[in-house]
């Protein structure tokens, strides 16, 4: 079953509904007028292709690091990582 990613009444995609898809877009998930929609949103919208630039590079750089790294940076991160995740899960 294939899920509908925007809303059916606009043709134009709005400024939430790129943030909502926009790892599907990434992942190459959507389909193919909704990707259309999607990269005619991002050609015309600089806030959002700003948007889609910095969520590209934040997983270039975020898939390069090890633990190790973190550490290096900051000693009690993964300390504090975990605490975050548990009362997360926890809620």
């Amino acid at each position: 079953m294939m899920l509908r990613w925007f809303r059916p009444r606009s043709a134009e995609l709005v400024c939430i509904e790129f943030v909502e898809v926009v790892t599907s877009y990434l992942e190459g998930e959507l389909p193919v007028r909704d990707r259309q929609r999607f990269e005619h949103h991002f050609d015309a919208c600089p806030h959002c292709a700003r948007y889609l630039v910095q969520l590209r590079e934040t997983i270039e750089l975020t898939g390069r690091l090890t633990v190790d790294d973190v550490d290096a940076l900051q000693p009690d991160a993964r300390d504090d990582l975990m605490a975050a995740f548990r009362s997360y899960r926890a809620d």
